[in-house]
């Protein structure tokens, strides 16, 4: 994640950087985010709402990535991949509790 934002954020300032930028926030946020309710206050069911928002934010990111750096956007494909296996078993554990 680290390397693929610094790919677009050393590019020059532009529309579709700046709205590149702001997806990427939102999904790092959600990352966040998603301990906490997770782990923390064991909101298993708002986890797992929150993890697919957070998925599709990284799709978001990966696309507005791809209009600028298309190593940026490779670079995401195991994260996204990552959550999509988190998703899984976020939604088996609230499934099963």
């Amino acid at each position: 994640m680290g390397i693929s934002f610094y790919l677009i954020w050393r590019l020059p300032v532009s529309v579709i950087r700046k709205k590149a930028i702001r997806v990427f926030v939102i999904q790092f946020a959600l990352n966040f985010c998603w301990s906490i309710i997770f782990f923390s206050l064991h909101e298993i069911g708002w986890a797992f709402i929150e993890i697919i928002a957070m998925w599709v934010f990284i799709l978001l990111t990966i696309i507005q990535f791809r209009k600028l750096s298309t190593l940026a956007a490779i670079l995401l494909i195991p994260y996204l991949l990552w959550v999509s296996f988190a998703s899984i078993l976020n939604g088996s554990i609230w499934q099963l509790n």
